[in-house]
């Protein structure tokens, strides 16, 4: 990925609009490598590829993927986005139409018309489809609640399944706050409040809290830990920091792969069985986290960003790989790390889906609202001023 001339500056840090398009990026090729191997153990993945993932394969089940699993026929592999970048594209949309910060209402009067009324091209389908066919039960929460069940959109949440079904698409929150990880993490609360709640919504804000911190000039794996830390809570901070200990001590996937899963156990409801969770998986609670986020942040650190290693430690990890390689390619592309131009190409003509016009958009959108945000906060300080306060200057 070569950047513009207008995305690095003189002083060689890298511009938004390069880090904005290598997250997206990040994120659809993460996404596209760990779709056919997710639910799946590290062991069976080698069993199965005979020896690790090392970039895009074909479906699990080879041609028989419309009928093995019947609940999710998908064609998962051979460069297909799923859901997860289906779902990111869905919210660059809303941020497209409303030019500003976003909020659970914003989710109810755009995202969720978006998901039930605009037929797309669906590649796991091979088919156009409405987005609202191919997403998975706890997003199809957001339709049934908000545009059947009318509920308050900062509250339709509550109920779901506590999963990272949420956390999964934030990267756009934490694009537009870029730089500002305390504002993506606020914002993608709200956002995430329709969708999700306990420590799924939370870790929908620290995956966009992360996101930002990414995007600050000079930002490193570790620094972007540091601001997870600063702001996560309960569970999903214990989980972060317990993970993140572990993958310092390792230099690559290879000999991370179950230390990282051991570190990250006690905080994960679903169990070792991931297609088998126990009777108490994915319910409220402060003391847990969701497995994606913390393990993506740990698959950063023992990389040390690159975008490569990680995707491919995510993706080799298993179990929920797609959700944790698409968070894992988002923090290495924010950071500057380039995307595999051979995997960008392969996914793109693959799910037939531009990947760049999105990061395009979302770019003009984050420079609009940096605008707006100068202009709300000078008027700010300049009514707290009148009152007495100390004076600033525009």
């Amino acid at each position: 990925m070569t950047p513009k001339s207008d995305e690095i500056s003189n002083s060689g840090v890298i511009g938004l609009d390069e880090r904005i398009t290598g997250a997206l990026l990040g994120a659809a090729v993460g996404d596209a490598l760990g779709g056919p191997v997710e639910g799946y153990s590290p062991d069976q993945i080698v069993e199965r590829h005979g020896g690790r993932v090392h970039g895009i394969v074909g479906p699990w089940n080879g041609d028989a993927w419309r009928t093995a699993r019947p609940i999710a026929p998908y064609h998962k592999g051979d460069g297909h986005v799923t859901d997860d970048t289906l779902m990111t594209h869905a919210l660059i949309r809303v941020y497209g139409r409303v030019r500003d910060h976003l909020d659970a209402y914003a989710v109810a009067e755009h995202l969720v018309p978006d998901l039930m009324t605009e037929p797309r091209w669906i590649p796991e389908l091979e088919a156009e489809a409405l987005p609202l066919q191919r997403i998975f039960l706890a997003e199809k929460w957001l339709v049934a609640r908000i545009a059947y069940g009318h509920v308050d959109p900062r509250e339709a949440g509550t109920g779901n399944i506590v999963n990272c079904g949420a956390a999964m698409y934030m990267a756009p929150v934490g694009l537009v706050n870029a730089a500002n990880p305390a504002g993506a993490y606020a914002e993608a609360l709200d956002v995430a409040g329709a969708h999700q709640s306990s420590y799924g919504r939370e870790a929908a804000g620290v995956f966009a809290a992360a996101v930002a911190a990414a995007c600050a000039p000079g930002a490193t794996p570790d620094s972007v830990v540091d601001a997870c830390l600063a702001l996560a809570k309960d569970g999903t901070r214990e989980a972060i920091e317990k993970v993140c200990e572990v993958a310092a001590g390792h230099g690559d996937f290879e000999s991370a792969l179950l230390p990282l899963r051991e570190a990250v156990a006690p905080y994960d409801t679903v169990g070792p069985d991931y297609r088998a969770p126990s009777l108490g998986a994915r319910r409220p609670s402060r003391l847990h986290a969701i497995e994606e986020l913390p393990v993506a942040l740990g698959m950063l650190v023992v990389a040390g960003g690159d975008l490569r290693h990680a995707v491919l430690g995510a993706v080799n990890y298993g179990r929920d790989c797609d959700s944790i390689a698409t968070m894992a390619g988002a923090l290495a592309g924010a950071l500057g790390s380039p995307v595999p131009e051979e995997w960008a190409k392969t996914v793109a003509e693959a799910s037939r889906l531009d990947l760049w016009a999105p990061a395009r958009e979302l770019t003009e959108v984050a420079r609009e609202v940096f605008v707006r945000d100068t202009e709300r906060r000078r008027a700010h300080e300049r009514a707290f001023a009148a009152l007495g306060g100390p004076a600033c200057c525009d």
